[in-house]
């Protein structure tokens, strides 16, 4: 079975709702490339390496959550930036990308499959004024002791959390988002959380956890976004028919 471009399209942005959010790159197709699909391949970013993975699985359009266009960056098409764009164009490849919409999506989103593979229940979001601050808090299905939740995270995410310790004994509620968003610690602190997990950690962000007593996990920017793609993916290949695979192009920050 295949798609079209144009209702493949058409159905992400139906799906994500890309215009409800203030972002740093344009959401949805980035480059276009055959008018027909039978395999999508997703990943978390769009690097050469992925590229280059996804052609040999025989992709005719892939869906990242890191893609190009970044506000700030030079626009000049030169170095890495032509070698990425040459590839797509001379494979006739797609290019889908959604970054916070992505993040964002109640069932499907990055913040919402960690949650669900961490054992988190969703109760609202971190700051319900502010859409393009994607981060939510909720409940541990099962509390437990920061230790425990750090070998969880680590056995989930196959990778091991910087963990600062807080004062409480068991964590019962946790703030999370997913990716680079260590500065949402100061919003999960306002909801009274027992912890905040996020992808990266900077220098005062230690500091805001130890005065303030919270524990914070810092698990991983590519590890804690790799599932809300996954999930947009076998959406797709179900509601489509076409053939789906995710590809890990490892990365360690």
């Amino acid at each position: 079975m295949s798609v079209s471009l144009a209702d493949l399209n058409s159905c992400l942005n139906r799906l994500l709702r890309p215009g409800d959010y203030r972002d740093y790159c344009p959401n949805g197709l980035q480059v276009e490339g055959r008018p027909h699909i039978n395999t999508l391949v997703s990943g978390v970013t769009a690097s050469q390496d992925f590229l280059q993975a996804a052609i040999d699985k025989g992709a005719d359009a892939i869906l990242v959550h890191h893609g190009y266009f970044w506000k700030g960056e030079d626009p000049v098409i030169s170095g890495i930036k032509k070698t990425r764009l040459k590839t797509l164009l001379d494979n006739d490849l797609s290019l889908f990308a959604y970054h916070l919409p992505l993040d964002a999506h109640p069932q499907l989103g990055n913040n919402a499959q960690l949650g669900e593979k961490l054992g988190f229940r969703i109760e609202a979001d971190l700051d319900p004024f502010h859409k393009s601050r994607v981060g939510v808090w909720g409940y541990l299905e099962q509390p437990c002791s920061g230790e425990t939740l750090a070998s969880r995270i680590s056995s989930t995410l196959d990778r091991k959390p910087f963990h600062i310790p807080g004062k409480a004994k068991i964590i019962e509620k946790i703030g999370w988002c997913t990716g680079s968003a260590q500065s949402y610690i100061e919003l999960a602190y306002e909801a009274g959380v027992d912890a905040y997990i996020t992808g990266e950690v900077s220098e005062q962000t230690v500091h805001f956890a130890r005065e303030t007593g919270m524990h914070f996990f810092a698990a991983g920017h590519h590890a804690t976004e790799r599932y809300g793609v996954q999930a947009v993916g076998q959406y797709l290949a179900d509601e489509f028919s076409i053939h789906h695979e995710f590809v890990d192009v490892d990365n360690p920050v």
